[in-house]
C-alpha cells in the first residue's frame, strides 16, 4: 500500500469492472488494516465509461506513501471460532454465494458442495439493482432482513467461497446502516477442506 502512494488520511476509491466484488474486498482489507478513508465506486469502471468520463491508458505511478496499518482483530473470525459456535447461541452465518452453490446443487471450485450448518444465504448480487448499482439503504435493509432474519449486525459473520464476495455483503450492510458484521475469510474453501467438519445441503 505504501508503494501505491497510500498513507494515513489519503482517500482511496476502489473500483472494478462492474459489480464491485473485488473493489469491496479491497475496501474491507484497508479498513481491517485501520485505513478508514476508503470508498467503492458504485457501478465501477463499466458505469464510468458508459457515462463518457475521462480515462487514460498505460501505467500510472504515485509517489510512495507511508502506510502504517495494523490489523483490527474484531473485524474477522477464524475457523476455530466458527466451529466452536455452531448451533444455538452462535453468530448468524451468512453465505454470499449463488443459491445453487449454497444448496450444494453445484460446486465448481471446491471438492465438497453445500454450506456451513445453520448458515443463511444472501447472494451478493441481490445487493444490486437492475442497473448493477447498489440498492438504497432502505431496500438493502429489507432484502438483508428477508435473507438473514432480525439479527443485530454485530452478530452476523459473512463468508463465501474464498472471502471475496462476502465483503460485498459487508459493504451492503454498512451502506444499509447495519454496522459491526465480521468476515470469516477462510470461508467455504477452508471449511470444506477438512472432511471432519459438518456440511449442510439444501
Amino acid at each position: 500500500f505504501s508503494r501505491l502512494g497510500i498513507s494515513s488520511g489519503v482517500q482511496v476509491v476502489a473500483y472494478d469492472q462492474e459489480n464491485g466484488m473485488f473493489a469491496s474486498r479491497l475496501w474491507w482489507l484497508l479498513r481491517w488494516l485501520g485505513h478508514d478513508a476508503v470508498a467503492v465506486l458504485d457501478g465501477g469502471f463499466k458505469k464510468w465509461t458508459a457515462e463518457g468520463r475521462a480515462t487514460v491508458s498505460g501505467e500510472t505511478h504515485r509517489a510512495p506513501g507511508a502506510f502504517g496499518g495494523s490489523p483490527r482483530a474484531g473485524m474477522s473470525v477464524d475457523v476455530q471460532t466458527i466451529a466452536s459456535h455452531l448451533g444455538a447461541g452462535g453468530p448468524r452465518l451468512v453465505d454470499a454465494r449463488a443459491p445453487e452453490r449454497y444448496r450444494g446443487d453445484t460446486e465448481p471450485i471446491d471438492k465438497v458442495g453445500g454450506h456451513i450448518p445453520g448458515a443463511k444465504n444472501h447472494f451478493f448480487q441481490w445487493n444490486l439493482d437492475e442497473q448493477g448499482l447498489f440498492r438504497t439503504p432502505e431496500e438493502l435493509r429489507a432484502k438483508i432482513q428477508a435473507s438473514v432474519g432480525d439479527v443485530p449486525a454485530d452478530q452476523i459473520v459473512c463468508y463465501c467461497g474464498s472471502g471475496v464476495t462476502a465483503c460485498h455483503n459487508l459493504l451492503a450492510l454498512e451502506h444499509a446502516g447495519l454496522i459491526g458484521a465480521k468476515l470469516y475469510a477462510g470461508s467455504w474453501s477452508e471449511w470444506s477442506a477438512d472432511p471432519k467438519r459438518p456440511v449442510e445441503k439444501g
